[in-house]
């Protein structure tokens, strides 16, 4: 019969196209925080109202997670992708037009919150059906497309918006979106081989658990939550950490790339150990690190250590969410794997 696509050429094929697309993708969690301060002037509103956006970015993001999920393990990957893809674009382009915060909070949080979600937990899902001996490696690669684009356009969008102001650049990435996404999600045509990965899961032992999946998955759902809530407090707070230390706002902004720079080599160096020891191994090791980096931030705030402690930072929690991934897929039925990686993606991001 014919070679196995697992772990094949057509997998590692796979795998370079979904990192390109969520790298393009990922622009639907980055780009409001960019333009938030251009959008609050315009419309005249406080802080308060004007974070309102990226909140329902996030809400929508994390529900699509689940929704997207959902739809995966039902018609596969890339009809439900091509619509989320579809609506990112159209999100933009609406925001762009958009004559109040509500308007804009509102497609925000239904269009591109939801519409970016398909390039993350889905597609980790999607990833994870076409590898067994690597796995770890490709699920960790495939996670690190989210903070590829958290690196590329917060660094890019500011020129565009200098030259043409905040509306002109969501119209340039609702085109940008378009005319490369449809195009990827289009080449990932192909079902993905559940049937087949039966008989490669022979080449990658499936390890047992002592619990039930519904316990697991619960585990999973309060480990996400408390990893998150520890990783986000130095991601959202480092900027104006700096600027209370009397640092500025660029050494804060030099800090927060570090911390995502460094968390791409902790993704994909976990991605190796997971495969060599195992994901929950691995997942202790990443957690224990987190929890020690967070403890120096208390007692060193000098500019030097500070930078130490965010690359430290960094370098322990990359690997931390796409360990959940692998773990679901080694112990949990794969034709769920969709919706149950999307469930524990959700709690991650809602903490």
């Amino acid at each position: 019969g014919r070679a196995s696509p697992i772990d094949g050429p057509q997998a590692w094929l796979r795998l370079a196209v979904g990192v390109v697309l969520s790298t393009i993708g990922g622009v639907g969690m980055w780009a409001v925080v960019v333009v938030l301060p251009a959008v609050q002037a315009e419309f005249g509103v406080d802080r308060a109202d004007a974070s309102l956006p990226y909140t329902a970015t996030m809400v929508g993001f994390a529900v699509g997670n689940v929704l997207v999920g959902r739809a995966i393990d039902r018609y596969g990957y890339w009809f439900p992708a091509l619509l989320a893809s579809l609506a990112l674009a159209l999100g933009f382009g609406l925001a762009a037009l958009s004559t109040s915060i509500l308007q804009f909070t509102l497609v925000q949080g239904v269009l591109i919150g939801v519409g970016t979600s398909a390039i993350f937990g889905p597609l980790i899902a999607d990833i994870s059906h076409w590898f067994a001996r690597r796995r770890g490696l490709a699920v960790t690669a495939a996670a690190s497309g989210n903070y590829l684009a958290g690196a590329l356009w917060p660094s890019v969008m500011p020129h565009i918006m200098a030259a043409e102001g905040w509306r002109v650049t969501y119209a340039v990435i609702a085109t940008i979106c378009l005319v490369t996404m449809v195009p990827l999600v289009l080449l990932l045509r192909r079902p993905s081989p559940l049937a087949e990965e039966k008989g490669a899961q022979a080449s990658r032992p499936r390890r047992a658990s002592p619990f039930s999946p519904s316990a697991l998955q619960a585990l999973l759902i309060v480990a996400g939550l408390g990893c998150c809530v520890a990783m986000s407090m130095p991601q959202v707070h480092i900027v104006a950490y700096c600027m209370d230390l009397g640092y500025g706002v660029a050494h804060g902004a030099d800090m927060l790339a570090i911390m995502l720079a460094a968390g791409v080599i902790s993704r994909i160096a976990s991605g190796f150990l997971a495969d060599r020891i195992g994901a929950e191994m691995t997942l202790f090791i990443g957690s224990a690190l987190q929890a020690l980096s967070l403890v120096l931030y208390i007692p060193f705030d000098g500019l030097a250590s500070l930078y130490a402690v965010s690359l430290v930072f960094g370098l322990s929690q990359g690997g931390i969410v796409p360990c959940y991934a692998i773990i679901v897929r080694d112990h949990m039925p794969a034709h769920e794997a969709g919706q149950r990686v999307g469930m524990v993606m959700m709690a991650t991001i809602f903490g």
